[in-house]
């Protein structure tokens, strides 16, 4: 499980005559995901998804509030390199080391891990068969497309069998197949028990996808629910209406 309590962010920018202005990219969110759950985190560019991804992954630490990581037993994991084997973190600015092949750098991530040579190629060829991985295997990074390196930089998050996955924006930009094969990835991983945070710009693939939806706006939620629960209380039928209704509401409140 993982559970963040009234998470707040804050970063300072420049604006006219060099005044300094703090803001709350993030701004009191409070969201618990569970085992076998897909969570989906919906909002427009701005509204501060990946600042919030981001301290989930305890990749930043927040202003205010707390992130607790619990495993399968109900145990809080507090050591750094437990936490860090308990998650699988996939961004867009996600970096691969472009002159290896995916293979070889799976089997340097490995080493990284503390796994043997067999275990980490052992774990590498179960990878391979989940993400459909064999043609570009031993191809160097650099000349796969982008949807295949983005298959391999999913590949690195599964390399450790992490309980947590984050994902932000996996689908962006890739094509029909490529999408395919990681959504369904994500629902292998689901029903293994394992936990599943994605943001995405496609409500259609939300929709089908996520067993709850938290939507932000401006670094905070708006809504949170299943998406049958979200339609019902907007009275709409499908995802993306129901969001633009509520930022309509969201966008009214503030101006009364």
């Amino acid at each position: 499980m993982i559970k963040a309590d009234n998470l707040i962010k804050t970063f300072a920018r420049t604006e006219k005559k060099n005044k300094r202005v703090e803001f709350n990219a993030v701004d009191g969110i409070s969201i618990e995901a569970v085992d076998g759950e897909i969570l989906g985190v919906l909002g427009p560019n701005g509204a501060g998804k990946t600042t919030l991804l981001r301290m989930l992954g305890k990749l930043m630490s927040p202003t205010e509030g707390s992130v607790i990581i619990t495993d399968g037993n109900g145990r809080e994991l507090t050591q750094e390199i437990e936490i860090k084997q308990s998650i699988g973190y996939l961004s867009g600015n996600t970096k691969l080391y472009k002159r290896f092949s995916a293979r070889e750098m799976l089997l340097l991530l490995g080493e990284i891990y503390g796994m043997t040579k067999l275990e980490a190629g052992n774990r590498i060829e179960e990878i391979v068969r989940i993400l459909d991985l064999g043609a570009f295997v031993d191809n160097r990074i650099e000349r796969l497309s982008t949807g295949q390196s983005q298959r391999v930089s999913i590949a690195r998050c599964l390399l450790h069998s992490p309980q947590v996955y984050i994902f932000d924006e996996p689908t962006l930009g890739l094509d029909i197949i490529s999408s395919r094969a990681i959504i369904d990835f994500m629902k292998q991983e689901k029903e293994q028990g394992k936990t599943v945070l994605y943001s995405t710009h496609y409500m259609e693939e939300a929709e089908f996808l996520c067993d709850r939806i938290v939507m932000i706006y401006q670094g905070h939620v708006i809504a949170k629910g299943t998406p049958e629960e979200l339609r019902e209380q907007t009275q709409t039928t499908n995802l993306r209406d129901t969001f633009l209704k509520l930022i309509e509401e969201e966008t009214q409140g503030g101006l009364s």
